[in-house]
């Protein structure tokens, strides 16, 4: 069974089509609607022809696909098609056994992914379609992922992603690190990111004039729909953070090269797990030389700290100073 976007788009157009009393539908007009909905879908899809046309149609009759009711109704010389059942719709028809595999497949990787919180929905789904399907044969698991369980704000995952979706303006009650009070925040929430085991949520704070306001999930206290005109992005997120190590995004301040260079020891570990999708290296004798192309952030630093004397910030000289002087604060309490 073909499962492509623009198959199911054509046996959808066509089910419309055979169900429809209010007119009659030949081959040619079959073909017009399939092509005008593809054409919808995909400005630049060219559609299909006659043959594709006939291959769909045998296709919805056959035990693989629906085996639908299809009628050949002369009309003068020429044919239209309709259900012979006009109650009949592929949408009402129990999986045939190439979608119930396809589902089964799906549902048990799905299952396998416990620890992960943004996976919670599946513990509801999975029951409901074991229960209507009998799809799924329980299986020991096979998947971990790291996840602190423990971590406060994990219940905002939700609610954010709700109303991103759904362009909700929120009321945010929220208690940062350095304010001794909670205060609350009107927040038009954009997008949610994971780094290093916490969730944060990015959006516009319409006071600050911050379109890409950064709000932990772990600081946040309460969150409430407003009736406010939500106002919508036009930040390409994927590539506000290519340039970043972490979420934090410094103002002001471009990408610059930075230059590290790693001990023997631990080359092997950077090359296969790159710091950065930029990475290019560089193996000598004395070490690797890596070269990322990124705007320092207090993650980056962060991250080179933690390859404690493994690694020499090389430039540029005011990252290799701040470097240099942390890890001196550090020396002076052993």
């Amino acid at each position: 069974m073909s499962v492509n976007k623009n198959a199911l788009i054509r046996y959808q157009v066509l089910d419309r089509c055979f169900r429809n009393t209010g007119r009659l539908y030949f081959w040619e007009d079959l073909l017009e609607e399939c092509n005008k909905a593809l054409f919808e879908f995909d400005s630049k899809n060219e559609g299909i022809k006659r043959r594709q046309l006939f291959d769909d149609m045998r296709f919805m009759e056959s035990e693989q696909g629906w085996s639908v009711p299809l009628a050949r109704v002369r009309k003068g010389r020429r044919v239209y098609y309709r259900y012979e059942n006009l109650d009949f719709s592929i949408n009402n028809q129990p999986l045939n056994d190439s979608e119930a595999e396809q589902i089964k497949s799906a549902l048990q990787i799905l299952s396998r992914f416990s620890g992960s919180p943004q996976f919670e929905w599946v513990n509801e789904l999975i029951p409901r379609l074991e229960s209507k399907f009998g799809l799924i044969e329980r299986k020991k698991e096979v998947i971990k992922f790291e996840s602190n369980v423990d971590l406060k704000g994990l219940n905002h995952l939700t609610p954010l992603f709700n109303a991103i979706i759904n362009e909700r303006v929120l009321s945010v009650k929220y208690k940062d690190f350095k304010s001794s009070e909670a205060y609350e925040v009107t927040f038009h929430p954009y997008y949610l990111k994971q780094y290093n085991n916490r969730w944060f949520a990015f959006g516009l704070n319409p006071y600050k004039g911050a379109p890409n306001w950064n709000l932990a999930l772990d600081r946040i206290l309460e969150i409430s729909e407003t009736n406010l005109e939500y106002e919508a992005s036009q930040t390409d997120w994927e590539e506000y953070f290519y340039d970043l190590v972490g979420v934090s995004r410094p103002m002001g301040l471009e990408p610059q090269e930075i230059i590290l260079k790693f001990s023997p020891e631990v080359s092997p570990y950077v090359i296969t797990k790159p710091i950065h999708p930029s990475q290019k290296s560089k193996n000598g004798p004395t070490g690797l030389e890596v070269r990322i192309k990124v705007i320092p952030n207090f993650e980056l630093q962060k991250l080179i700290l933690s390859y404690g004397e493994q690694v020499e910030v090389i430039s540029p000289t005011d990252l290799r100073e701040c470097i240099s002087n942390r890890l001196t604060s550090a020396n002076r309490l052993y």
